[in-house]
């Protein structure tokens, strides 16, 4: 006879759902704080003893002082830009003394960013990072309830949460700009995935520039991230272009093989720029002109967002919304048109 699966253990946020009230109300009435009135307290007492909600023992020990951990919420993948987005935030926090938990999802979506969140929250961690690189992400972080301290990584500024990010726009302008002051009439862009924020705001920078200049502003290709859609976009690339800004350094690389198929040299016949500096574009063949990020300053800056909220005194002046500044590494895959 096979045995039934287990009952999952009720979570704080089942106990919310079922008496009507937000997770941080039913903190509140565990907690014994006097601001909750008695019905919506007797609501959230009905729903722990019918789901036999049993709170975490560290959690409830931790109230009252601040933990030494910081909760994650990020996106499961291996691409570059997300990942050493994740390694700055983990290096910035264990230079200042504190350990980071770290939610992974598949799907970056309102219902799973919430969930994540509610998850580390019942850890007791002192605040949570999010890493909300495409845009149904930014929008599950900007909605989530109030009293959560929270910095979104990446994302876009609307909300009320503090954002720290990487000037996508300036940094595609700067990729722009260098190949028309090296004597190209315009500039094509192989775009990175239409729901990611850093590619929305590449492709503005990108036309931003060309615009500025009085030049053509050419049908942007659009690519998904990897080598294969660079691979791909140089294979089709017609003969009257010659420079090729690439949303990534991975497309960019693709771009290379391709054009090195074709027997079109670069940067001679086509000048390619990426965005990122992996960590491998300076080996590339020929060394790739790319747009840096500085993820270790992403990391700071976010860490430092995130103490401001938990001890706003401690740096009364920090801007809502600190951009970092990116930097054109000029290297041999960019020259001027033959």
């Amino acid at each position: 006879m096979s045995q039934q699966p287990a009952a999952r253990a009720a979570v704080m946020n089942d106990v919310a759902r079922l008496a009507g009230v937000s997770h941080q109300t039913v903190s509140r009435v565990l907690n014994n704080h006097p601001s909750v009135r008695d019905e919506t307290r007797e609501r959230v007492l009905v729903a722990v003893r019918q789901l036999n909600y049993r709170p975490n023992a560290l959690a409830r020990g931790l109230a009252g002082r601040r933990s030494r951990v910081i909760g994650v919420v990020s996106f499961d993948t291996i691409l570059y830009g997300p990942a050493a987005t994740l390694l700055g935030v983990e290096r910035a926090a264990r230079h200042a003394g504190y350990g980071i938990s770290i939610v992974a999802l598949e799907k970056l979506d309102r219902a799973g960013v919430t969930e994540a969140v509610n998850r580390l929250t019942e850890q007791s961690v002192a605040g949570v990072v999010i890493i909300a690189p495409l845009l149904t992400a930014a929008a599950a972080a900007h909605s989530l309830p109030t009293g959560v301290p929270a910095v979104v990584v990446e994302s876009d500024t609307a909300g009320d949460l503090p954002t720290i990010s990487v000037d996508q726009v300036a940094g595609a302008r700067l990729a722009v700009e260098h190949l028309l002051a090296l004597g190209h009439e315009t500039v094509w862009h192989l775009t990175g995935p239409k729901d990611w924020l850093e590619a929305r705001d590449r492709v503005d920078g990108w036309r931003q520039a060309l615009e500025a200049a009085g030049r053509r502003v050419p049908a942007a290709i659009v690519g998904d991230w990897s080598p294969r859609s660079g691979y791909e976009a140089g294979h089709r690339i017609g003969s009257d272009v010659t420079a090729v800004f690439c949303a990534n350094d991975q497309q960019a690389l693709g771009m290379l093989r391709a054009l090195h198929e074709r027997g079109i040299r670069v940067p001679e016949d086509v000048s390619v720029v990426g965005f990122d500096d992996i960590p491998e574009a300076e080996y590339l063949s020929p060394p790739l002109t790319t747009v840096r990020q500085d993820f270790d300053e992403v990391g700071r800056r976010c860490l430092a967002a995130l103490l401001d909220l938990l001890d706003p005194q401690d740096t009364p002046d920090a801007p809502p919304h600190p951009r970092v500044a990116p930097t054109l590494m000029v290297r041999a895959s960019s020259g001027p048109p033959a």
